[in-house]
C-alpha cells in the first residue's frame, strides 16, 4: 500500500482511479475548489485527513476512514461506495453518506441533513447524528447507542435494530417495515404512523399522537409517559407499565396497562381491548 503523507490536494479529481492508498494527515481544501478528490479508487485508508471540498469519496470500494474531519464544505462525501469503517470522525456535511452498503460508522460526530439514504447492512454505535430526513429508506441497519436528531427521521427503513438509542424526531419511524427498537427513548410527535411490524421492546415513549395507523404493532413492557390520543386506527398488542393520557380508536388487539385517563371511542371499527393490570411502575 502506497502511503501519502502531509500532502494538500484541490484539484479535480487529485487521486481519481487510484488504489492501494494510505493517505496520513493531508487535506483536500484550496483555492482550486476541485471535486471528487478520490473518485472510482478502492483499497483506501484517511488517517488524520480534512475533507473540505465536494463530493471526497464516491465509488470507493474499499474505504477505512480514521480520526479525520469532514467539513460543511464536503457534501455528498461518501456516495454509492461499500465496505466502509469510519470511526473517530467529524461528519459534518449535507448528505454525508448515500447509496452505500457493508457501512460501519463508530464514536463520530455526524451533523448532516439528508445522511445515510438508500443505504443496506449499515451499523452504526456510539455517534451522535444530528439532521432532518437521517437515514431514508435504509435496511438491514443495526444501531446502539445512538443519539438521533432532527425531523423526519428514520422513514420508510425496514428490517432494522435500534437497541440503547435516544430519539428525538418529528415523525420518526414512518413507514417502518420489520423494525426492533430495544431500550431505546423516543420523544416527539407522530412517531411511527403507518408501520407495519414494529415492535418496541422495553422502551420510553413521550409522544403526541404515537403510532397510528400502524399493522402488526406491538409493544413489550413500555413506558408511555406524557403521551396523548395513542394507537388510532392500528393493530396493536401492547403491555405498558405506566398509566396513559388517553387512547383513540384502536383499532383491533389488546392494550393492558395499568390506568388510563381517556378512551376515546368515535369509531365504530375501533374493537382493540383494553385490559388493566394491577401494577404500575
Amino acid at each position: 500500500m502506497e502511503t501519502i503523507q502531509g500532502k494538500t490536494y484541490d484539484e479535480e479529481r487529485a487521486l481519481y482511479g487510484k488504489s492501494h492508498m494510505h493517505l496520513v494527515d493531508c487535506a483536500f481544501t484550496g483555492t482550486a475548489d476541485g471535486e471528487s478528490a478520490v473518485k472510482e479508487c478502492s483499497d483506501v485508508v484517511a488517517e488524520h485527513c480534512l475533507c473540505n471540498l465536494r463530493y471526497p469519496f464516491w465509488h470507493v470500494h474499499g474505504l477505512v476512514i480514521r480520526q479525520s474531519e469532514i467539513t460543511e464544505n464536503g457534501r455528498a462525501a461518501l456516495w454509492y461506495s461499500d465496505h466502509i469503517d469510519i470511526t473517530d470522525t467529524q461528519m459534518h456535511g449535507i448528505k454525508a453518506l448515500r447509496e452505500c452498503h457493508d457501512v460501519h460508522v463508530c464514536r463520530c460526530d455526524i451533523v448532516s441533513n439528508e445522511f445515510g439514504w438508500f443505504s443496506c447492512d449499515f451499523a452504526m454505535e456510539d455517534c451522535t447524528l444530528v439532521g432532518d430526513y437521517s437515514m431514508l429508506r435504509t435496511h438491514n441497519a443495526s444501531c446502539c447507542k445512538v443519539t438521533f436528531r432532527g425531523k423526519y427521521i428514520l422513514q420508510y427503513m425496514h428490517d432494522s435494530t435500534f437497541e440503547y438509542c435516544d430519539i428525538t424526531s418529528r415523525d420518526a419511524l414512518w413507514h417502518a417495515n420489520n423494525v426492533t427498537v430495544k431500550n431505546c427513548v423516543l420523544r416527539g410527535e407522530f412517531l411511527g404512523w403507518y408501520s407495519n411490524h414494529l415492535t418496541l421492546d422495553h422502551c420510553r415513549i413521550i409522544s403526541s399522537q404515537p403510532l397510528c395507523y400502524c399493522t402488526n404493532l406491538k409493544l413489550v413492557d413500555c413506558e408511555v409517559v406524557d403521551s396523548d390520543l395513542c394507537f388510532e386506527k392500528s393493530e396493536v398488542d401492547a403491555t405498558i407499565l405506566t398509566p396513559v393520557d388517553s387512547i383513540k380508536n384502536p383499532l383491533s388487539g389488546t392494550i393492558r396497562l395499568p390506568a388510563l385517563e381517556e378512551l376515546i371511542r368515535t369509531d365504530p371499527n375501533s374493537q382493540a381491548k383494553i385490559v388493566y393490570t394491577k401494577t404500575c411502575a
